[in-house]
């Protein structure tokens, strides 16, 4: 029940006893006197959880004007929670109880409001690591992925090194500390990555055959050693730095909209950029480089046109099932959730065309069916007649497959084993028995054994949707067609992605039609045709005669001039015969 302003007053106490030292109280005689004693405060608050009465008492004040401020204080803060709410009064009261159990002063009652209606705890103590955790379990309507990546970025580093701070007293100064110290452990990180790495070529022998047992016997304690040391690990690159910031950002925000702080110091953190990394082709230069020592030029790389066509021979011969998913990856740049997530409903094959409404993601280790990754990720694109042939051919051998599998189960079950019909989940691309693929152990899985047994230069996946990309561009698409098939937010996006690397396929494109035709050996040019006798007087008769030559080029070339007739033994070996040689009468003519 409320608490009632009637339940409180300003009193007058004194310490004095009698002479058994009990304190007198109320009883002093010398109580009347003003003089006497200080003044004090009492007032009721409402009752425990369990229902138990109490009173918040505080003493010690020199006049009553001070105490009946206080007490106004009080009441103030009692009259926050409303008469009809039993646990905000209940929660209010515990703010009081434990503000006179520490001696606190009295909070304003503003700052209890606030603190109240945004869900927090009433005494100030909410720490960031608290915000966090309650800001990240009420983001409603959020993707789960989204909310799984919030999640990652307060377990790992948000609350370890801020989670203690309270809240309304975390500054920029502890914000940028965190991202400090992500860097120092970055540097950690790269350096026994490399100590690592360094070890593994200490523990191969590196020659045929057996080796020796002395060498054996070396290479036992060589890979104890290697077995001791830390495993590698991933850096915390720029871009999740970034990534990590505005996990905060958002949730400092939020404790702004529920006025529990004013000021996000996560705007004023300064890091290195994140802008996401620049693909790079496959050409014949890198991929010879990377069979000579294993080096990927950089986190993003992309097939040429070849490339992808070697992969997809591989692909239709290794595994025909999968091969119209990744046909339809590499050509018209689905991202793997969206192919794998793709139902027939949303499947034109008359009108050349699908529609990309679903995808099927892990979360958290578990398969689960959620929305494409933007609203712009759901769309419609077009298909062309190989991509509409192929889906036609894998729409039949479901078919069949449905048939075999459904015989399959009846058998089994016939022989007293637990197996079920084929599902119809609606999927284009599905399991035999009909369930969802596995993203990673069915698809993933799948397509790195393709590319490993095809002795092709690695990329993930992902990277197979950037091929698409120099595919369309090959095709004569230019950067608004490519934005809109791989459905980027912005052409702006699309050109920061992808700019350098078509200006790479075009530069490849031009060498190998330069290389496509025949040509015979060609000789060293002699001085644009003219002969050394020839040149030899020339030269000669311009280091004698300056005036001979252009203006512009006249110092320049009379030095060129001397210093060769001084060093070619060529021109001195013709120097002989000068005197029958015709001279030019101009550089022209020469």
């Amino acid at each position: 029940m409320p608490a009632s302003r009637s339940g409180g007053a300003v009193v007058r106490r004194c310490y004095c006893r009698d002479a058994t030292g009990r304190s007198l109280g109320a009883a002093c005689p010398e109580l009347a006197k003003r003089s006497h004693g200080v003044s004090a405060i009492r007032q009721e608050l409402p009752p425990t959880a369990e229902g138990a009465r109490r009173t918040f008492r505080r003493t010690g004040y020199a006049t009553v004007t001070e105490a009946r401020a206080d007490l106004d204080k009080v009441r103030d803060v009692l009259d926050v929670a409303d008469a009809d709410d039993e646990d905000a009064q209940r929660r209010v009261g515990d703010l009081l109880a434990a503000v006179q159990a520490e001696g606190r002063p009295i909070p304003d009652a503003a700052e209890v409001k606030k603190r109240l209606h945004g869900g927090v705890a009433l005494d100030g103590s909410v720490t960031v690591g608290d915000w966090l955790d309650q800001w990240a379990g009420g983001r409603k309507g959020a993707k789960k992925k989204t909310v799984t990546g919030y999640l990652s970025h307060i377990r790992l580093h948000l609350r370890p090194a801020l989670g203690h701070i309270r809240l309304d007293r975390l500054n920029v100064g502890q914000a940028q500390a965190m991202f400090r110290a992500i860097d120092a452990r970055n540097e950690v990180i790269a350096e026994q990555n490399q100590q690592r790495r360094e070890q593994e070529a200490r523990c191969r022998w590196g020659h045929p055959g057996k080796p020796p047992p002395e060498v054996s016997a070396r290479l036992a304690v060589e890979r104890e050693r290697l077995a001791a040391m830390p495993p590698y690990r991933r850096p915390t690159g720029p871009a999740t730095q970034q990534r990590i910031r505005a996990t905060l950002r958002a949730a400092l925000n939020a404790a702004i909209a529920q006025q529990l702080i004013t000021f996000n110091p996560a705007e004023h953190v300064e890091l290195a950029s994140g802008r996401r990394p620049k693909p790079q082709l496959w050409t014949a230069a890198r991929v010879a480089r990377w069979r000579e020592t294993g080096e990927i030029p950089g986190p993003v790389m992309v097939w040429t046109v070849e490339q992808v066509g070697a992969f997809l021979d591989a692909a239709e011969r290794q595994f025909p099932r999968l091969y119209p998913l990744y046909h339809l990856i590499a050509f018209r740049g689905l991202r793997r959730g969206e192919a794998i997530g793709l139902d027939w409903s949303g499947v034109d094959l008359d009108g050349q065309q699908i529609t990309i409404g679903r995808e099927i993601i892990v979360h958290e280790r578990e398969v689960i069916e959620d929305t494409p990754k933007t609203d712009g990720s759901a769309a419609t694109i077009g298909l062309d007649s190989v991509n509409v042939q192929l889906l036609r051919e894998h729409q039949a051998r479901r078919q069949a497959e449905r048939a075999e599998w459904n015989a399959h189960a009846a058998a089994e079950r016939a022989k007293k084993k637990t197996v079920a019909d084929w599902v119809d989940t609606g999927k284009v691309f599905t399991r035999l028995d009909g369930g969802w693929l596995h993203p990673e152990e069915d698809v993933s899985d799948a397509f790195r054994a393709i590319v490993r047994a095809a002795g092709l230069p690695p990329i993930s996946l992902r990277d197979l949707r950037h091929c698409a990309a120099t595919l369309i561009h090959a095709g004569g698409g230019d950067l608004h067609v490519i934005k809109e098939v791989l459905r980027h937010s912005t052409i702006q996006l699309a050109s920061d992605t992808y700019t350098s690397l078509l200006r790479e396929v075009d530069l490849d494109v031009a060498e190998r039609a330069v290389a496509l035709v025949p040509r015979g050996a060609r000789s060293a040019p002699a001085a644009a045709g003219v002969s050394d006798a020839l040149l030899l007087a020339q030269l000669t008769k311009w280091a004698a005669d300056p005036a001979a030559l252009p203006p512009g080029v006249r110092a320049a070339l009379v030095a060129d001039a001397s210093e060769l007739l001084a060093t070619s033994p060529a021109l001195s070996a013709a120097r002989a015969g000068q005197q029958d040689t015709e001279v030019p009468e101009s550089p022209a003519e020469a």
